[in-house]
């Protein structure tokens, strides 16, 4: 239970502890609660670090959607999850709200597993309209009769399959209310004719101005007062979006102040009692409430702790320079040598990297919005035409183009560059963001290259030569600092498709394939093991995995990938092919899915911290000189 200082700071927030108490409440003291939980989520994150500003922007809509609608038995969705603190908050959870983002904590994102009034799991944009009419469909079959709201940004309704959803559901007339939560933000700055529209059509002076005058030329005509208000239905219904919205079978409302607790509760007091397809369009400002996220609302999107009363924030503790920051020198530099380079990025530009190049190159930068497919598609068409793109893209959001990265790049063969960041365990972002899949949804497309970079000045080598190769190549690296390579500014390359031995030893060899090698460098040197950087994942480079399986009893490989069906899996298959009998040990990401924690925690938990990799070898090795003897005598048998 909370202590009594919070009880006296927050004498309303503190006696809730579900929904049903925020029910009770009369609703003239919404707006006091209102301030109450905007404080507590300001107090909260500046100690745990994580999404604010897109929380601030959502208190009064959250409040209004559970003391309106009756969760969990009505399903609320929200879409992405990063303004879901208050949710959280309000849901039972405050208690643990300490521990957010944390190994063993709260996630950051929505949660099945988490809560009852957590009904579908968020992460990726766009989901929750789709997920809201699936479960409306069920209730139909059911025979239940309750509400489903799907709470989406003007962001995340960029994507083609929010309209898609809609689109659907328009055509099925079942009861769903979509809440558009229109702050004009979305990660980065969006991008489109939709957000656009949506911005314009509010703020237009020619919309205001004819508006008003055609209602003084009319007003001035006897017994016109009926017809000047047809005209503004009519001028209305013209330019702005609830059109777009009605022609797709939605009864639009709006738009509505976003931070009006009491026009909020009593529109979807309203709004709950009709049927069919609605949509509410709330503008709210991210940030709201905290003057410097309200002035940064980008910086204050994600963020490290920070002092509530200044939200100065805590320098990121790292080594060397990001992967991140080694990819946007890079494209920069480049860019300057070469006309021909293009960056596209899906509504990522700060994440991925591109904020320089976007100022520096405007016209051949390009952010597509949260549409990953449309952004691989494009680039391909560019390619086509010679140019050479660049797409900058996190490995959790490229599993969204992966048709795209199959059919419209790799089996034409074009020459498409991607720059993969947070590739492999991500810290708090957990499971829904992790990079954890890449390799093996992409090692077996065909005319794919893939190199994986072991430090940050083999990033910049490695981007370069995956420029230069005249074909589709992938280039992933994780999240955050490097180990303190030095980095250059020139635009040297590495021999295409092979390896480099770092170390030399006996009986087992270690393959490392990105950043782990320094990980098995320490191994090897307690081992006396040979290492070898293997750099390529495809093509691989057979003749050092041939020799090594000559001149070594085992053979381990290491990957922050999961090891089925990844770079292991390619040196495996290598050697069964080759009729190689020598044995393999697999070391990459379990089986599983891995919630938040630190980096470090998550590769302990993947059993690829230094002690366990060690130990790992060592247990292969105790194993191997029995089965080693057993296959020579039986050798010796046939032979004799």
């Amino acid at each position: 239970m909370p202590n009594t200082p919070s009880t006296e700071r927050y004498p309303l927030l503190d006696p809730i502890q579900s929904p049903r108490d925020l029910r009770a409440l009369p609703s003239d003291q919404l707006e006091t609660l209102a301030a109450e939980l905007r404080q507590c989520l300001i107090d909260t994150v500046s100690k745990t670090g994580g999404h604010l500003a897109a929380g601030l922007g959502v208190v009064e809509l959250t409040i209004a959607l559970h003391y309106v609608f009756n969760t969990p038995e009505d399903r609320l969705v929200w879409d992405v999850g990063h303004q879901a603190y208050p949710h959280k908050i309000l849901t039972g959870r405050r208690d643990r709200m300490g521990s957010l983002r944390r190994k063993d904590g709260l996630s950051g994102f929505c949660k099945r597993s988490e809560s009852e009034y957590d009904p579908f799991g968020a992460g990726h944009s766009s989901t929750s309209i789709g997920s809201a009419l699936g479960m409306a469909v069920a209730a139909q079959a059911a025979g239940k009769q309750r509400e489903h709201i799907a709470v989406i940004g003007d962001g995340a309704l960029s994507a083609g399959m929010a309209f898609e959803a809609l689109n659907h559901a328009g055509a099925l007339d079942l009861d769903l209310l979509v809440v558009l939560n229109d702050n004009d933000m979305s990660i980065s700055p969006p991008v489109g004719a939709v957000s656009h529209y949506l911005a314009r059509a509010l703020s237009s002076r020619f919309y205001n101005r004819f508006r008003e005058g055609g209602k003084q030329v009319l007003s001035g005509l006897p017994g016109m007062k009926d017809l000047v208000q047809r005209w503004e239905e009519h001028m209305k219904g013209m330019v702005m979006p609830g059109t777009l919205f009605q022609e797709l079978g939605f009864n639009y409302i709006g738009p509505i102040d976003g931070h009006d607790v009491t026009l909020l509760e009593s529109t979807l007091r309203n709004m709950k009692a009709m049927r069919g397809p609605r949509l509410l369009h709330v503008v709210s400002q991210k940030g709201h409430g905290y003057a410097p996220a309200e002035g940064e609302p980008i910086t204050y999107h994600g963020v490290t702790p920070f002092n509530p009363s200044t939200g100065q924030m805590a320098k990121k503790s790292g080594g060397g320079k990001s992967f991140t920051a080694v990819f946007s020198d890079w494209v920069c530099d480049i860019a300057e040598k070469d006309l021909r380079v293009m960056a596209v990025t899906p509504a990522m530009r700060e994440g991925s990297g591109l904020v320089a190049f976007s100022k520096r190159f405007p016209d051949r930068y390009f952010d597509v919005g949260i549409a990953e497919q449309h952004a691989v598609t494009f680039s391909a068409g560019m390619a086509c035409d010679g140019l050479k793109p660049v797409v900058a893209i996190y490995s959790t959001f490229l599993q969204r183009a992966y048709d795209q990265l199959l059919h419209d790049v790799a089996l034409q063969d074009l020459d498409v560059t991607f720059a993969i960041d947070r590739a492999g365990p991500v810290g708090a972002d957990g499971a829904t963001h992790a990079g954890s899949f890449d390799l093996s949804y992409a090692r077996c497309i065909p005319n794919l290259a893939i190199l994986a970079p072991a430090d940050e000045g083999e990033c910049r080598r490695m981007l370069q030569t995956a420029l230069e190769h005249p074909g589709p190549a992938l280039v992933r690296y994780p999240r955050g600092a490097g180990v303190g390579a030095e980095v250059g500014d020139d635009f040297e390359t590495l021999p295409w498709g092979r390896a480099e031995r770092v170390r030399s030893g006996n009986d087992v060899a270690i393959l490392a394939f990105g950043t782990l090698l320094e990980s098995g460098r320490q191994v090897a040197e307690k081992l006396d093991a040979t290492l070898v950087n293997m750099r390529f994942v495809k093509p691989l480079d057979e003749d050092m995995v041939v020799q090594l399986a000559n001149d070594h009893r085992l053979l381990v490989t290491l990957e922050e990938n999961v090891a089925m069906g990844g770079a292991g899996s390619g040196v495996t298959e290598l050697l069964q092919t080759a009729g190689i009998l020598t044995r393999v040990l697999n070391l990459g990401l379990p089986d599983e899915f891995i919630e938040q924690g630190t980096q470090t925690e998550q590769l302990e938990i993947a059993g690829l911290s230094v002690e366990q990799i060690e130990e790992r070898v060592r247990a292969a090795l105790d194993q191997l000189a029995p089965l080693g003897a057993s296959v020579r005598d039986s050798q010796l048998a046939e032979q004799g």
